[in-house]
């Protein structure tokens, strides 16, 4: 295996590993996508049914309290890969899908630490990270990406269902790329003689909300345009069965050793188009209808590790990227459906909100060998994934790697009820948690958005984050004030 660059800015092993070589268990974290905290039926959800995430939180530990560090996607995915909160580098905002790879390789990332430890790893599914120095080369080689970051192994989408290009990346080629039908790409013009959904709504199989009216791919006007690639396209009924195969392939080819498998869903971000055998299916419609299918995908890893005799000694994580959003630019009728269902359960906001509801994500970790059944209020945050697994597997971090990212692994196997002290929230701007306190800090006017106060709430009685305390807490609110300006002008928030 290559030594990379990156491999000097880690420590050496510790001297006394947490586990035998032997003893290490398979990592998969699955990280779903828009799924929020009352989605699955294991946090309340009555009117849609999620038994094999149900039957993985009865078997592991399920959180309360757990947040993915951004309200949207790309930032969280950045977090969780590098160990450093997304709103520290410039460019981490929602990505084109034809961006640039935007981390370095040259800085550790989850992948490279169990690389380094010994692991096989895989990625399987949603990127959203960017590909390659500058605009890709969908038609070459695509470079930098996954297997720079540490993947011995990927299969991506490069962005989201609703951007283009709509094709899947193995390794650094587009998979099943006719050479004779080049690719193009522009989010700035219209390529080629394709329809679009702006030209042609009379074509679209779903119909639009707002946005999403360049070329139609599969009867669905995406962002963005794109030609030719006809043989590469994806097919969005197929994507969930696609992904989750490849996913399934991986532990099998593995299965002799230990592996680490990020399996980033599509589902349940928009254009939701599930399978036929999950459409009407849920009691809350086409949004509801793909959890179930989210559901099914991770039964079916579940499966393959008890099949294997895999499960016992397998850290499964289950997770989401951000809060959810039910209208997200195409009509598909799942704002009508909700009926009663509540996706965010009790919280405030959901994607795009600095609201808990933005940031406080189901998350569900079962591991048979170590981890008993329970329920765990400790405070957690994806962004922990780096230095958490780093102990996992006896790697001691260099000092400026992975700055934000703290060692919660008693707290993540369920042996501690003590999280985090604090927590930096993101949605475009950043608040802070500490404890049961929050604050979101008073912002200025901007553009169509009107100036707001300072905010503070007690979530130990005020969880939906109703009743603003400020006026009431000045010493809380200069203490948390300072506290995270601290932490912003310092550029790390893991001690030394």
């Amino acid at each position: 295996m290559q030594r990379r660059s990156f491999l000097g800015m880690l420590g050496g092993a510790c001297a006394r590993p947490l586990l035998g070589a032997e003893e290490r268990p398979n990592i998969v974290v699955m990280l779903a996508d828009d799924a929020g905290y009352g989605d699955l039926g294991c946090y309340g959800a009555t009117r849609v049914a999620t038994p094999s995430l149900d039957r993985l939180a009865a078997r592991g530990v399920r959180f309360t309290d757990a947040h993915s560090s951004s309200a949207t996607c790309t930032p969280t995915r950045y977090s969780l890969m590098t160990g450093q909160y997304a709103w520290r580098k410039q460019g981490t905002s929602i990505l084109p899908g034809d961006a640039a790879l935007i981390i370095d390789p040259a800085r550790p990332t989850v992948a490279s630490i169990l690389q380094q430890a010994g692991y096989t790893t895989g990625c399987v599914g949603k990127w959203h990270l960017g590909l390659g120095s500058g605009s890709p080369d969908w038609n070459g080689e695509i470079k930098p990406g996954p297997l720079e970051l540490g993947f011995d192994y990927a299969f991506i989408m490069p962005a989201t269902g609703d951007r283009v290009p709509c094709v899947y990346v193995e390794n650094r080629r587009v998979a099943g790329l006719d050479p004779r039908d080049p690719i193009q790409v522009s989010y700035a013009a219209k390529v080629g003689t394709e329809p679009t959904g702006k030209e042609r709504p009379d074509l679209l199989k779903m119909k639009l909300s707002h946005g999403h009216d360049g070329t139609i791919i599969n009867g669905i006007s995406r962002i963005g345009f794109m030609s030719g690639g006809k043989s590469a396209r994806w097919v969005d009924e197929e994507m969930a069965k696609t992904f989750t195969g490849k996913a399934v392939s991986f532990i099998e080819g593995n299965r002799a050793r230990p592996f680490f498998l990020y399996f980033a869903t599509h589902d349940i971000h928009v254009p939701r188009v599930p399978h036929a055998a999950f459409v009407g299916t849920s009691q809350c419609g086409r949004r509801c209808d793909a959890i179930q299918q989210l559901d099914s995908c991770a039964g079916q890893l579940m499966a393959t590790l008890d099949r294997l005799g895999l499960r016992r000694n397998t850290l499964f994580i289950f997770t989401s990227d951000n809060g959810p959003v039910v209208d997200d630019g195409y009509a598909d009728g799942s704002v009508e459906a909700l009926d009663g269902h509540r996706p965010a359960g009790p919280f405030r906001g959901g994607k795009y909100s600095i609201y808990e509801g933005g940031t406080r994500m189901p998350f569900l970790a079962s591991w048979p060998a170590r981890i008993k059944p329970g329920v765990s209020e400790a405070l957690i945050s994806q962004v922990d994934f780096a230095a958490s697994f780093a102990a996992l597997a006896g790697r001691k971090l260099a000092d400026d790697a992975c700055p934000d990212s703290l060692d919660m692994l008693p707290a993540l196997l369920g042996a501690s009820r003590q999280g985090r002290d604090h927590l930096v929230e993101h949605s475009g701007f950043i608040a802070l948690r500490r404890g049961q306190w929050k604050l979101v800090p008073a912002r200025e006017a901007q553009g169509a958005k009107a100036a707001a106060p300072v905010e503070l709430y007690n979530l130990a009685g005020d969880i939906g984050e109703t009743k603003n305390v400020a006026a009431a807490n000045p010493r809380v609110v200069r203490e948390m004030t300072a506290m995270l300006e601290g932490i912003r002008t310092s550029g790390r928030s893991r001690p030394r």
